[in-house]
């Protein structure tokens, strides 16, 4: 190479670095400052900068920018979300609408939330559940080549840290990583599951106002044991069988340490669909040591509490305890909310480990624990089960059968599972579609008027009912909940019902905007309480009225701000936040935390 040859090299290197954008933090969100030098190129390609042809006229000269776009006069952020909603409308499929999304996110992130903040409850079944769903699946052939998130492999060992440090955004404060091992109720995607770590980081920013740039998606490509996958010409991932070898710790440990490094001690880690086999353990490893949770146990549990608790008022039981819990699946979503369901109970019942000694608190606590019963694929779990190996996470939870009922062991099927247990509330987290028939839904009036029946698994392919069935089968007495959303069903009298979604979207937006803002050194259980508190106690009368549990998705950036709020309280009364305990946060009051929520919640506008 020349002389003159390398020096050109450099100089177009200098000017490439030169370009570069700076960001401030401004109370809303993340402001845009001058180019240091024009490269119009460079700024155009960047969604978290691009504006196209929203760009102002100084701004195009000052940028270069002349000739590159349409010569009219500059749209407005409103006028361009009102064409990309009319473009979106005309798109034939939930995954058209899908790409449709993601290509404007892929061009300019602040349209992406323009929309997704000004539409929320057309939008958000598209860029998560159920749409996600599909994507995944279709993952292979649809992804983009745009850069999105980090894919690490055991084959990256040693060097984690270094490949992390590749990301072009440095102030990251949220991360949602997944093996791809449970994606929603589809099984074991590798790879594939990358779109579940986007679309939640999607909902961080859409809901709670986390900044774009402090989100960063993180795939473990450990592998897959699906042989379809395996078998498919197209698969993005590493085409061999899951690593189950001590590798696999040695990656997760790397991820953690590396992340913390780089991004700070507080940075959030979510953990997302991982496998039961990892999902506890991993969960119970790193609670003490890192600023984390696991949406599937903790975020599930915790939505699906507030649920439970807006829907007293509809059933003739107007105290948790009062009830009895079936749950169809005993996977980490339902030993979440049974496990923090009790929680709750002991809470209401006011036991106070400190005022009572060891042995008195677990008695009382055992025997709220006894409402709630699981069925697995191998029928009801009982004391019985015990004489064979059982999943730990199960044990607590397998009761004696009363003495009248004992001749009927095994229970194998949900229906007699119903019939013997004589539940008030059935919970539906197995991924196995119409499996809440009509007989066992018939089955739960002999025992309470108004049965509560959460069909909670997803996609909508995999609920165990509809709405409309379950409505149809107790002539509308039923409170009903979903994980996917249904439409509002008009029942023969004229009444109109609208089903519940338990989004966990309602959840981990707030509980981590509550983290960031309290710099958090630790998520428990008992924040995912106070958070099932605050959505329940944010359900209006009207709402309820109509038989829905849960608020309008509409109003969710308030809803996270209200969880943000307690949360953080909650985390800074507990000693687990880094903020000065004796400075301005010690005599925060609620409205003074809404409004340190409010002022770090990011807005979408150029």
């Amino acid at each position: 190479m020349s002389m003159r040859t390398l020096a050109v090299c450099l100089l177009v290197a200098l000017v490439s670095t030169a370009s570069a954008f700076l960001f401030t933090s401004a109370h809303n969100g993340l402001t845009r400052l001058s180019m240091t030098a024009k490269n119009p190129f460079q700024l155009m390609k960047d969604p978290l900068k691009n504006k196209g042809s929203s760009f102002s006229k100084k701004e195009r000269e000052e940028h270069g920018l002349e000739g590159l776009l349409p010569n009219g006069e500059p749209l407005s952020l409103e006028l361009k979300v009102q064409l990309s909603l009319e473009n979106l409308r005309k798109k034939a499929t939930p995954l058209d609408k899908y790409l449709y999304l993601h290509s404007i996110q892929d061009s300019d992130e602040t349209l992406f939330y323009a929309i997704l903040a000004a539409h929320t409850a057309e939008t958000m079944p598209l860029v998560y559940t159920p749409t996600v769903g599909a994507a995944c699946q279709e993952w292979s052939r649809i992804y983009r080549q745009q850069p999105r998130g980090v894919y690490l492999s055991t084959k990256h060992l040693g060097k984690v840290e270094e490949i992390l440090s590749h990301y072009p955004n440095k102030d990251v404060k949220v991360i949602v990583f997944t093996d791809g091992e449970r994606i929603l109720g589809l099984g074991d995607l590798g790879t594939n599951g990358m779109g579940i770590p986007i679309g939640k980081l999607a909902l961080y920013t859409t809901c709670a106002g986390i900044r774009p740039d402090q989100c960063l998606p993180v795939t473990l490509d450990v592998g897959t044991n699906t042989e379809s996958i395996l078998n498919d010409p197209y698969y993005v991932g590493e085409r061999r069988k899951r690593d189950r070898s001590e590798k696999y710790d040695a990656l997760v440990e790397e991820f953690v340490t590396a992340s913390q490094k780089l991004y700070g001690r507080d940075v959030l880690l979510q953990f997302e669909d991982f496998g039961n086999s990892n999902a506890f353990r991993l969960l119970d490893k790193y609670k003490p040591r890192a600023t984390c949770f696991n949406d599937d146990i903790q975020g599930t549990a915790s939505v699906v509490v507030a649920g439970l608790q807006a829907a007293l008022p509809l059933t003739p039981h107007q105290q948790l305890k009062e009830h009895t819990y079936l749950f169809f699946g005993a996977g980490e979503a339902g030993i979440g909310i049974a496990d923090l369901l009790v929680s709750a109970m002991a809470k209401e019942s006011g036991l106070n480990p400190a005022q009572l000694s060891k042995e008195d608190f677990q008695t009382k606590l055992e025997a709220l624990r006894r409402r709630c019963w699981f069925v697995d694929s191998k029928g009801l779990i009982t004391s019985a089960r015990l004489s064979q190996p059982i999943e730990h996470h199960k044990v607590p939870y397998a009761h004696p059968l009363p003495a009248d009922q004992l001749a009927h062991e095994p229970v194998k099927t949900l229906l007699d599972a119903v019939k013997i247990v004589k539940p008030t509330a059935l919970v539906g987290v197995s991924a196995q579609g119409q499996t809440f028939t009509e007989a066992v839904v018939k089955q739960m009036l002999h025992y309470t008027a108004n049965p509560l029946i959460f069909a909670l698994s997803n996609p909508t392919t995999k609920a165990e009912c509809t709405a409309e069935q379950a409505y149809a089968w107790t002539d509308g007495k039923a409170v009903f909940a979903s994980g996917s959303p249904f439409d509002p069903v008009t029942l023969p009298s004229g009444q109109q019902r609208v089903p519940g979604q338990g989004n966990n979207a309602y959840i981990f937006p707030g509980v981590g905007l509550g983290a960031l803002i309290s710099k958090a050194l630790s998520i428990t259980d008992e924040d995912f309480l106070v958070a099932a508190e605050a959505l329940a106690s944010l359900v209006s009368d009207e709402r309820r009225a109509q038989g829905c549990v849960y608020p309008e998705l509409k109003d969710i950036r308030h809803v996270s701000q209200v969880i943000a709020a307690r949360v953080a309280a909650h985390i800074f009364e507990t000693g687990r936040s880094q903020l000065p305990s004796g400075g301005q946060a010690q005599r925060r009051t609620h409205e003074q935390w809404m409004q340190v929520a409010h002022d770090a919640m990011y807005v979408p506008k150029y």
